[in-house]
């Protein structure tokens, strides 16, 4: 909406000028007025105007065609237009057109102009309204689909990320069970988390999932287990051999808790 309610009157003839001025002196509106169609328009140029009264039959430019380039230029105008003259070939087809809003006669009755001239502000008030919601709403939907368009992105990174974590860990899984050296991994508790094929061979009561101390073979390894930084070696007897086995501790580059156990081994059992 306008700061002020601004209302425009047209008219060739300055004495109704002043008596529509008189009689709207007690309504809260800014009155600006031309006396042609021409002068109108340049009002229109410099002035944001709400509604626009017009007479019909003015000298240059009649009444329904200063409205019709009013609509033209400033469509959101409420346009109406008072005269004593009812050409209605004219009036009717601008109003089909939408080039005006309301069509009232001369001589006018104070109460009921008054009151059409209330109705148009409303109107004016109303559509304004609905433009800048409808704006608002445009925004918020640009916004919900940037927004949408970047979780897009965010998800399909991640994906590819999983994707790629899963191509590695795979090939990881495969290379340990290609190694010829038994190779264990534990949590930081002694949970057994990973295994290798050749681990699983010499051990096969060992399995992710179980701590080392309930695998009668490990159990003397748990207390290899220790903090981040640590290294530590033990020799393991059984099964008629002898391992060295090395516990190499992780998180020092990342936020891994635990370490893995590698099994050298000796040769046979002293």
């Amino acid at each position: 909406m306008s700061a002020q309610r601004t209302l425009l009157l047209v008219d060739d003839e300055v004495h109704i000028l002043a008596s529509l001025k008189r009689m709207l002196h007690r309504d809260v509106y800014a009155v600006v007025t031309a006396t042609s169609g021409q002068a109108g328009l340049e009002v229109l140029a410099t002035t944001p105007v709400d509604v626009i009264i017009s007479d019909q039959r003015m000298p240059g430019m009649s009444g329904v065609e200063f409205l019709r380039q009013a609509k033209a230029l400033y469509p959101h105008t409420v346009r109406m237009v008072l005269s004593g003259y009812t050409e209605l070939t004219s009036v009717t087809d601008a109003i089909n057109e939408g080039a005006i809003y309301k069509f009232l006669t001369k001589p006018w009755d104070d109460g009921h102009l008054r009151a059409h001239i209330a109705e148009a502000f409303r109107k004016k008030e109303l559509e304004d309204e609905n433009r800048r919601l409808h704006r608002d709403l445009e925004l918020t939907h640009a916004e919900l689909l940037e927004a949408h368009n970047k979780l897009r992105d965010v998800l399909h990174d991640q994906s590819r990320r999983l994707t790629q974590d899963e191509v590695v860990m795979g090939v990881s899984h495969e290379i340990l069970d290609c190694l010829p050296v038994a190779v264990m991994g534990c949590d930081e508790d002694g949970l057994i988390v990973l295994i290798n094929a050749e681990a699983l061979r010499l051990f096969p009561l060992a399995q992710p999932g179980l701590f080392l101390h309930e695998v009668d073979m490990l159990a003397e390894l748990s207390e290899l287990v220790g903090a981040v930084g640590s290294a530590s070696a033990h020799r393991l007897v059984g099964q008629g051999r002898q391992w060295m086995v090395r516990y190499s501790s992780l998180g020092h580059h990342s936020r891994s808790r635990g370490g893995v156990l590698t099994f050298i081994p000796e040769g046979p059992a002293p």
